[in-house]
């Protein structure tokens, strides 16, 4: 009897300790994944509606676009800062799309959340390619003048100007991207609402054309109203080639397929971002030659298993680095923009292979699509708390994480509580410099993130850390869909 019970205790010990053990075996994926859609709401611009959550945020930039007279509200702010740049708002809606497509099943009861996430981007680049004809307009808010303020959006008083591309100034890189954006997301809601879907389609191919007829980097166009905060650093062929992929699969329109072919892109990238958009053509191509058979499609798959190949860690070929802990390691400003950006390749990518029952090889090492899982399952799992700093960089997602991230209306007190304004020199004492965590809380919100050796230091003035982004959030949505599908907790 009493060795029955010992045996018992035990048991009960070993199971405990497995299970303190492995708290973070599997995040919690479906939580993360509502927190990572929800956040989009505190970024938003504009007249807010009567559902919104995040409800220490209030109406903002309601006149944008009056110094053009045209409507300009709506949208994101890209990061922590009160600036519109459309061409990171642009990569922000085409990967919440891309992931809404290819996991809207997974999504489950988050599907309309993730919808309604990208008809809020969707609605004002409508306006951006639509106002003003021949115009498209980039961009609201002078960057320079914004970032030497500390505002919440709400007060926010320095200039709104309005930045946009034309044949006398073009911008073939943000143009491919808005079209890009607009198609993708044409197919989200090509079921839920065709009449909306087909306004979209159509406004992305005016779009695509403009950008195709007007050759142009729209750094070049625009100086420092985009640089450095959003230069084209890869110039904007990558852009053509990734408008006219989206186009070719929402139209299926030989025009798209001669016009790919034309470009001839043979780069070699081991990056994929806001800037650089090459490997994610060729995964959005390949899934011609892995799903349809298509022999005209195998270069992309080439082209894809040539990047798989510089990302995989044991692959020869690579050039990617990684932190002690097993975090990808691309550059020092915002790393997790380029993991959530690569693992959404991978995820896909994986899921492709995994459809065809296809495998390749890097050297000697053959690549299954179980390998390209387990390294994208690492990279979420990292970013949820499977670290050695035990943190996670989603704001609001388990115990410990980020309380000081560098955002203004997170990090002063919302209008409800504080309703007199907050002026520009103001807010860098009351919410920049206090040491103090943030009072809102920006559920959701992925920061730029730990250094080289895993090191994060959670203060508010290291943005290249503790800044969340749009564009990191909007790549992860589509692996924690993923995630969530395969392990339900």
């Amino acid at each position: 009897m009493g060795r029955s019970a010992s045996s018992s205790w035990v048991l009960l010990v070993l199971v405990v300790a497995y299970v303190i053990g492995c708290v973070h075996c599997n995040p919690n994926y479906r939580d993360a994944l509502a927190k990572s859609i929800l956040f989009f709401q505190g970024q938003r611009s504009g007249r807010l509606p009567v559902n919104q959550l995040v409800s220490w945020r209030s109406n903002s930039g309601l006149t944008d676009g009056h110094l053009a007279q045209v409507d300009l509200s709506g949208g994101y702010y890209d990061a922590g800062d009160n600036v519109k740049f459309n061409f990171p708002m642009a990569y922000t809606t085409t990967m919440l799309s891309w992931g809404t497509l290819e996991y809207g099943k997974r999504l489950g009861s988050q599907l309309p959340n993730a919808r309604a996430a990208i008809r809020w981007a969707t609605d004002y680049l409508l306006k951006c390619a639509t106002a003003t004809p021949g115009k498209l307009y980039v961009g609201v808010g002078d960057p320079n003048a914004d970032h030497h303020c500390w505002e919440r959006p709400e007060d926010m008083d320095t200039v709104r100007s309005i930045y946009s591309v034309s044949a006398s100034n073009p911008g073939s890189d943000v143009a491919g991207e808005t079209a890009a954006a607009l198609a993708a997301a044409s197919l989200v809601f090509r079921k839920a609402d065709p009449k909306y879907s087909a306004r979209l389609l159509k406004t992305a191919k005016k779009v695509m054309e403009f950008a195709i007829q007007y050759r142009g980097a729209y750094s070049d166009s625009l100086g420092n109203a985009v640089c450095p905060f959003y230069c084209s650093y890869s110039g904007y062929k990558d852009e053509l080639l990734w408008g006219a992929a989206w186009l070719f699969r929402a139209t299926n329109s030989v025009y798209y397929y001669n016009f790919i072919k034309s470009l001839g892109a043979n780069d070699s990238p081991d990056i994929f971002s806001w800037d650089n958009k090459y490997a994610g053509a060729y995964v959005l191509l390949s899934r011609r030659a892995l799903l349809n058979k298509d022999s005209n499609f195998e270069q992309y798959r080439q082209q894809s298993e040539d990047f798989m190949c510089r990302i995989l860690p044991n692959s020869p070929s690579s050039s990617t680095q990684y932190t002690p802990g097993g975090l990808m390691y691309k550059m020092s400003a915002s790393n997790l923009q380029y993991v959530t950006s690569i693992t959404s390749l991978i995820t896909t990518y994986s899921k492709y292979m995994s459809s065809a029952k296809h495998t390749f090889s890097c050297g000697n090492m053959v690549v299954t699509p179980s390998t390209l899982k387990y390294l994208a399952k690492k990279q979420v799992d990292y970013i949820l708390g499977v670290n050695p700093q035990k943190m996670s960089y989603m704001v609001g997602y388990g115990a410990n994480f980020p309380r000081r991230i560098h955002h203004r209306g997170s990090s002063l007190p919302s209008q409800a509580s504080h309703p007199q304004a907050i002026g520009c020199d103001g807010g860098f004492q009351q919410g920049y410099y206090t040491s103090n965590p943030n009072p809102n809380i920006l559920t959701g919100a992925i920061v730029g993130g730990p250094n080289q050796n895993d090191a994060y230091s959670d203060e508010r003035t290291d943005y290249s850390q503790s800044e969340p982004a749009t564009y990191i959030n909007a790549a992860i949505v589509g692996p924690l869909a993923y995630f969530a599908g395969i392990y339900s907790t």
